[in-house]
Order: structure tokens, then sequence, then C-alpha cells
């Protein structure tokens, strides 16, 4: 049973969840689940689709922005900031280990003008290592200035 961790009041990340982890997310009242996770990462992950159909048959939205060895590019910020806007209540977003789960909410956070140390201070919170990140989101939160 995969364990999720709060990084604001509605949004939790995670590491990787099964089929069977969609249902507990939807009994404890998350509204979207976001996939953070390329499929074929490893050989034991479960496929993207199998957790999309699980979330479809819990009445919970489902979105993928994978995050691959590439890293996190504006296309996978602004993709997280629309996904989080639009969320209708809480949100579940995971990764193999939440790291970069808990990476693109920051950068998708400062993007939107929120104060740097303040997202990076909560992603230590949540037992996540901001560093290499911050001053990218310093530089996003100054042009949202």
């Amino acid at each position: 049973m995969t364990e999720w961790t709060p990084i604001d009041e509605a949004v939790f990340v995670a590491g990787q969840i099964s089929p069977d982890d969609v249902a507990r997310a939807a009994d404890r009242g998350f509204a979207l689940i976001i996939n953070n996770r390329p499929d074929a990462e490893e050989d034991d992950q479960p496929d993207g689709a199998l957790i999309a159909a699980a979330a479809k048959a819990a009445g919970v939205a489902y979105v993928s922005i994978p995050v691959g060895a590439e890293g996190i590019g504006p296309e996978q910020i602004d993709a997280m900031a629309c996904a989080l806007a639009e969320a209708d209540g809480d949100i579940l977003a995971f990764c193999r280990s939440g790291n970069r789960s808990s990476m693109l909410w920051a950068l998708s956070q400062a993007k939107q003008g929120r104060d740097p140390d303040v997202v990076a201070e909560m992603v230590r919170d949540a037992g996540y290592n901001p560093v290499l990140i911050l001053p990218v989101m310093k530089q996003l939160a100054a042009k949202a200035a």
C-alpha cells in the first residue's frame, strides 16, 4: 500500500501507486490523480493505462504529465499548473518516489508567483530537497511578478 505525503492543504505526493491504491485514494476523497512517471521506466511498474482505468472506474479524474530522464520542462510545468487549477478537490500526484511530483508542483507554484522560499520550505517539510530547483523557482516567480 502506497502512502501519500501532504505538500500543501490540497496536494499530496506519493511513490508509485497501483490500481488498488486508486480505490483507496477515491475513498479518501482525492478528486484528481496526476501521474508524473513515464511508462516502462521499470519492469515491475504498472502501466499508466491501468491506473487511468482504475481512476475512471472510481470516479477520479486522471492526467498524465510524465517527467523522464530529460527532466522537467516548461510544458510539464504549465500542464501541472493547469491540472492543479482545474482540479475540483484534493490531488494526488505520483512518480517513483514522490520527488519529481514534488519538484514539478514547486515549479508550477513559483511560476504562478508564489514565494519560492515558502514553497521550498513546504517541499522540505514533505521530505524532499528542492535545493537544485530553487534558482529556477526564483526566476519563474520573478517573471510572474
